[in-house]
């Protein structure tokens, strides 16, 4: 119920709502992004996996997600890692409730956290999938899913916001998500890769994107629901909110340039693949930090971002596995330099404490922080990444030697949209198109369409 004293703003919570479309927004757009980045054989596929990661974990996070990642300390020995799961279970009646223990004096309606944080559960599950692109059952992808959103990300999201180990105990500051969301998807995305293995012909044969305006406009959608991931995490509209909008921004903007400035250097062109994926490397970056800098600095984290992140999706190749979509080189290691960049460079001046008080004070090495935060930072992120590979490696390995999680070597030559789904994404795949993309499919018929 609403703690003492505390009533309804309905334009926090109209804020809010806003934000909560505009995240959601945000996997539509992963599904375009990756989508264009994949090839025309199994870009279905890929999107698919995004748009079920919509379907499946809107469900599971009502059910036992939100109650098991923000439910209050109990005092319990798990407390640190799980919440007490009693305040939010999906079928008690919450309508009335704008209790929130991480942020009591909230006065938003409990069923809008909820929302809101379904949202960032949601797209941190889609993020996996680009690193297994191309060659994944799409069944198998649905268990792996489940079981990795129960035992990595809800126990993390509970460790880094819900009044866990990382957040309270570590003292580790990830505004909306560096840790939580992208070091966690990373890594998850490299122990998944390892366990499903590389693409036939990888690495000798060329692996295009098949659709550069599709990832632009991926991109774009991107950048756009980004200010409700970064600017609505403060849960209210006040001084935080325009720092972490502005810091978005202008981050997103410089890691565009670092990426390119760099390509460019590197191969003697710049490309829009370079822009595209640069300015999400520059978002995945500031995402930790959006609050606790200033512009100048966000500018500077996102130029080193983009130009190290240009550099790190090669690493798949010096260490030879197969990450279809860079999502280690961008959300791996991009969710690294936003998380350690607080402690190095952050400031909290805009910060205050439940009475509204500005509490102030300085965080980083470089701005009269000392080294604790950084220490800090670091702790909390590793944590992330070893717990995530974990879990994504058990729970891969099981999948794997269960039902399975690659398809058939036949398929994936031919091309998985058809063999998993019945569908194809352009008629010019095929002989004997009708204009049907379900008719080319062989939906209706036992045949498979002759590939051209």
């Amino acid at each position: 119920m609403p703690a003492e004293g505390i009533e309804l703003s309905s334009g926090d919570t109209a804020w809010l709502l806003v934000s909560s479309a505009l995240v959601l927004l945000m996997t539509p757009g992963l599904a375009f992004f990756y989508g264009g980045l994949n090839r025309s054989k199994s870009v279905l596929n890929m999107m698919m996996m995004s748009f079920a990661s919509i379907g499946l974990i809107s469900v599971l996070w009502l059910v036992y997600g939100f109650a098991l990642a923000f439910g209050p300390d109990d005092g319990g020995p798990i407390s640190n890692i799980l919440g007490d799961p009693q305040y939010y279970w999906g079928w008690i009646d919450l309508s009335a409730s704008m209790a929130f223990p991480p942020f009591p004096a909230t006065p938003i309606p409990t069923y809008v956290i909820m929302a809101f944080q379904m949202m960032f559960a949601i797209i941190t599950v889609a993020l996996i999938s680009g690193a297994i692109s191309d060659r994944t059952k799409f069944a198998g992808w649905l268990v792996f899913a489940a079981g990795w959103f129960t035992l990595a990300y809800v126990p993390i999201a509970h460790m880094v916001w819900g009044g866990g180990l990382i957040g309270i105990d570590i003292g580790a500051l990830d505004f909306a998500g560096g840790t939580a969301v992208h070091i966690n998807a990373g890594a998850a995305a490299l122990a998944l890769a390892l366990v499903v293995g590389r693409r036939i012909g990888y690495p000798r044969e060329s692996f295009k994107p098949h659709n550069v305006p599709f990832v632009a406009l991926g991109a774009g959608l991107l950048w756009f629901g980004w200010f409700g991931f970064n600017a609505g995490s403060e849960l209210t509209a006040d001084a935080v909110t325009a720092v972490a909008f502005i810091n978005t921004q202008v981050a997103t903007a410089s890691a565009l340039l670092g990426w390119v400035i760099v390509e460019w250097l590197k191969n003697g062109k710049p490309t829009l693949v370079g822009a595209s994926s640069g300015a999400v490397a520059g978002l995945v970056a500031i995402t930790p930090a959006c609050a606790f800098l200033t512009p100048m600095w966000a500018v500077a984290l996102g130029a080193a971002a983009g130009a190290l992140c240009c550099l790190a999706v090669s690493l798949k190749y010096l260490f030879r596995f197969d990450d279809s979509l860079d999502v280690v080189g961008i959300h791996f290691v991009g969710g690294w330099i936003g998380t350690l960049w607080v402690g190095l460079f952050g400031n909290n001046p805009f910060l205050t404490n439940d009475a509204g008080e500005v509490v102030g004070g300085n965080v980083g090495i470089f701005t009269g922080g000392g080294a604790d935060q950084l220490i800090a930072q670091a702790e909390g992120a590793a944590i992330v990444s070893v717990w995530s590979f974990v879990v994504a490696l058990v729970v891969g390995l099981i999948v794997k030697f269960t039902i399975g999680l690659r398809v058939k070597e036949e398929h994936e030559v031919e091309g998985i949209d058809v063999h998993q789904h019945k569908e194809t994404a352009y008629d010019s795949h095929y002989h004997g198109a009708t204009g049907s993309s379900f008719a080319e499919a062989g939906v209706g018929s036992t045949s498979v369409p002759e590939k051209v």
